[in-house]
């Protein structure tokens, strides 16, 4: 099936562009931003899932202790271009600096229009493959990108001032576990999984760390980087290469709140590649479920076909729910950063389940 990309010179193999290299149906393609200060966060995201047929997307803010969310989902559209389902619109302005996020949804209590331009030029994290036993359950590139927000968010009825608000964008793409579980063959033992992601904003710079750990506390993925933060959109360079520091180590603790799998707060050391370290010190001030997005949702979980085309939304308190239960795991916290006098902020995502020897974690969802 062709469409209009494939216009462009940017075929990866002799299909069309619409037809993903791999016939998985975890295949997806996602948008994934979030704006944040001290006092509320919003974040939105969009995916496609060619394999399965399906778009969807969310757009959820959290403030005066409410995390509220829209919800759309339905059928690809033909033409990858079109970035928008129901009340929900992503416009790519610009490539790698400017990006339109809307959220036409009053009657569920959020409308919003806001824009997204880059401080920082596109970062590649490290390619994310894991494969326990013989299957490869998770194999994507994640692109993350800092920058300020401006524009209109009301939510609620309650006009947010969105004028140079910190943010980060997410583009990933690959193969991860989305949609309806797979069925058939011999039975697979419950899997885990530990995830830290903190992108941190500081006065001139921004530092980024990823983790991805196994059962024992293994490093699976286990990245760290530095690169500058530009005070206006036009000082940011055009060369994706070369402009940030990739660290020769990273690592972290995490101190968890009783009887939970939530950080109460943090360290992280950047180990640079003359041997120096700097550690970070993350205290958390306001949390965000990501199922507020689709991730591990009951009902609006991602890539699950819901028919043609569905809308819906949903508000609740963060501090009412059970923090073990698997749907409220997956949190991204904003964070005050501190590394000595410096101070910065940003978020903290992290998501633990089943076994984690460092945490004391023997079950799949044992508390603190």
């Amino acid at each position: 099936m062709l469409t209009p990309f494939d216009d462009y010179p940017i075929h990866q193999t002799p299909l069309p562009i619409a037809h993903p290299a791999t016939g998985d149906p975890n295949h997806y393609d996602r948008f994934w931003f979030n704006g944040y200060t001290e006092d509320f966060y919003f974040a939105a995201g969009m995916a496609m899932y060619p394999n399965r047929g399906i778009i969807d997307g969310a757009f959820a803010v959290v403030q005066d202790g409410v995390q509220r969310s829209v919800f759309a989902s339905g059928r690809i559209p033909e033409n990858r271009g079109e970035t928008r389902i129901g009340p929900l619109t992503i416009e790519v302005v610009e490539p790698l600096r400017v990006t339109r996020v809307r959220a036409d949804a009053a009657d569920l209590g959020i409308d919003a229009d806001v824009t997204f331009t880059a401080r920082t030029v596109a970062l590649e994290e490290p390619r994310q493959t894991m494969t326990p036993g013989t299957r490869t359950i998770m194999d994507s590139t994640r692109l993350t990108q800092w920058g300020t927000w401006n524009g209109r968010i009301v939510a609620g009825g309650t006009e947010l001032p969105i004028d140079r608000v910190y943010g980060t964008k997410d583009r990933s793409w690959g193969v991860r576990g989305v949609g309806e579980p797979e069925t058939g063959g011999a039975p697979r033992a419950p899997g885990g999984i530990f995830f830290l992601w903190a992108p941190l904003v500081w006065d001139d710079h921004i530092t980024h760390a990823i983790f991805f750990d196994g059962p024992r506390g293994e490093a699976l993925v286990r990245e760290g980087i530095t690169a500058p933060l530009y005070t206006n959109e036009a000082d940011v360079p055009d060369a994706l290469e070369g402009t940030d520091e990739r660290m020769a180590g990273a690592a972290h603790r995490v101190q968890y709140h009783p009887g939970t799998r939530l950080a109460a707060h943090a360290e992280i050391d950047l180990t640079d590649l003359a041997g120096r370290t700097r550690t970070i010190e993350l205290a958390p001030e306001l949390r965000f479920h990501m199922k507020g997005l689709g991730y591990i949702h009951p009902e609006w979980g991602q890539g699950r076909w819901k028919g043609e085309l569905e809308i819906g939304g949903e508000s609740f308190d963060p501090a009412t729910l059970p923090l073990l239960a698997i749907e409220n795991l997956h949190v991204q916290q904003v964070v005050r950063a501190r590394d000595g006098e410096r101070t910065g902020i940003g978020v903290l995502e992290q998501i633990v389940i089943g076994p984690y020897a460092p945490a004391g974690f023997t079950g799949l969802l044992d508390g603190a």
